[in-house]
């Protein structure tokens, strides 16, 4: 629980999350989420506001989590073996949005124009994010080890992209039933093909497998 969060705002915090990631914002209602909380509509409005209050500290809340993730991440990819940071990174994202899935889910709403009128979020959070990594991968391209005709910020889209549909649609098996992240198998299976679809993509030396 984020410092100074009493257990109330937690509370309904984590019901408007849950929400807002299976229904979107346009799709949830304030008394859904009172409703999930075990609460009425006065309470939570009293202690975090109003849906728009609620959705913006939903994002909030998302955002440090994942940029408290990347952060560490980033710091353990300079090294002796720079091949060997890009995919562990791959795995630290990865596993990241497999133990929160509810964050992809969230940011997949919005690519779907999901609450359209809040324009920002983007901006104050995805792009500090993605500048975060370009800057740390910068120097790795410049050495050489990188492809020098690779889109490093397209390959990163393509990263969030297939780990975001994995982590929110999962794959269908042979009997056309959609298995999901939680599925070791298949997220066993996703996770090789990604290392080597970004190792290819990176034009990075060795074999990964």
């Amino acid at each position: 629980m984020p410092p100074g969060e009493t257990a109330q705002v937690a509370q309904i915090l984590r019901a408007a999350t849950q929400l807002f990631a299976a229904l979107g914002y346009d799709g949830t209602s304030t008394r859904q989420i009172a409703d999930a909380a075990g609460l009425n509509i006065a309470t939570v409005n009293y202690h975090v506001g109003g849906k728009r209050e609620l959705y913006l500290a939903v994002m909030e809340r998302a955002h440090q989590a994942e940029k408290a993730a990347l952060e560490q991440a980033l710091d353990r990819l300079p090294g002796d073996d720079p091949t060997a940071g890009i995919h562990r990174l791959i795995d630290d994202y990865l596993d990241f949005c497999v133990d929160n899935p509810e964050i992809p889910a969230l940011w997949m709403h919005r690519w779907l124009s999901d609450a359209g009128d809040i324009t920002e979020l983007e901006r104050r959070y995805v792009q500090p994010l993605f500048a975060a990594v370009t800057a740390t991968m910068r120097p790795i391209a410049e050495s050489g080890l990188i492809d020098a005709r690779v889109d490093l910020e397209y390959t990163m889209w393509t990263v969030v992209w297939s780990v975001h549909g994995f982590a929110k649609g999962g794959v269908l098996d042979d009997q056309g039933r959609r298995r999901g992240a939680g599925d070791r198998a298949p997220l066993r299976r996703f996770r090789a093909h990604l290392h080597l679809t970004v190792h290819r993509m990176l034009g990075l030396p060795g074999d990964p497998r």
